[in-house]
């Protein structure tokens, strides 16, 4: 829903892309990428052609320019407005392990997913209020890197609650191979050695954070890329797990 408000504000209203992001209360880039489809860009297709979401959606575009803001108040309502009138599309059929998920967990999970959506929804609000309220450009940078987590972990979930709600607990990769992951890593790895010194001794208060948060992020790139590849099938022969950094 908020990819679908995101195109109806800049394709339908007009307004420029930083303003509909203003509006939103996420960052401009998320509307970019809403836009050329990077983002959602298949369960996005979809819902632009069903009429009930595009005629949510600008309503609560509509809402949005009238208030000036509030942006994941009104679109989590408009998601709301939509779940209730049509199902939740399909996604693309992929390779997947069918477990039934227990009784309490199927009753519990509407109500999470909808609740941890909101939360992170209204995380990326809080920052972006607290970036704007910072006079420098270091403490902006921290926040706003914090509500673009918080949107992409709302993301995450309802991406996930299409597969929960059919019973799909595991689903395999697809359209890449090893080969593709491994030069991925290759490139992370030289990227890494470019930095010939470790600053993060010599920084302090927010310059030291935002370091830290940057070696944090490699370490999660490292991990994710190697349970990639543990979940690819591995080439004639060749033993599962990562390459090795020699």
């Amino acid at each position: 829903m908020q990819a679908l408000v995101a195109r109806e504000l800049v394709e339908g209203f007009g307004l420029p892309e930083r303003k509909a992001a203003v509006l939103l209360g996420i960052v401009p880039s998320s509307v970019s990428q809403y836009l050329s489809g990077k983002r959602l860009g298949p369960t996005l297709s979809t819902y632009l052609g069903d009429e009930d979401a595009r005629r949510i959606a600008r309503g609560a575009a509509e809402k949005l320019m009238a208030a000036g803001g509030a942006g994941h108040r009104t679109v989590l309502e408009a998601a709301v407005a939509l779940g209730e009138r049509i199902d939740r599309p399909r996604s693309p059929s992929r390779p997947a392990t069918r477990d039934g998920l227990s009784p309490e967990h199927r009753r519990r999970l509407p109500g999470w997913l909808r609740n941890r959506i909101a939360g992170e929804q209204s995380a990326v609000a809080e920052c972006m209020r607290l970036a704007q309220h910072s006079r420098d450009e270091l403490t902006r940078a921290l926040f706003r890197q914090i509500a673009s987590d918080s949107l992409r972990h709302a993301e995450i979930v309802a991406s996930l609650g299409g597969y929960l709600d059919r019973g799909v607990v595991s689903s395999a990769p697809t359209g890449i191979t090893r080969a593709d992951v491994d030069h991925l890593i290759q490139r992370e790895h030289e990227a890494e050695a470019t930095t010939e010194i470790d600053l993060g001794s010599d920084l302090g208060g927010v310059m030291r954070i935002l370091w830290d948060s940057m070696e944090a992020d490699e370490r999660k790139h490292e991990l994710l890329l190697e349970k990639l590849l543990d979940a690819l099938p591995p080439r004639g022969g060749e033993p599962r797990g990562r390459p090795s950094r020699g």
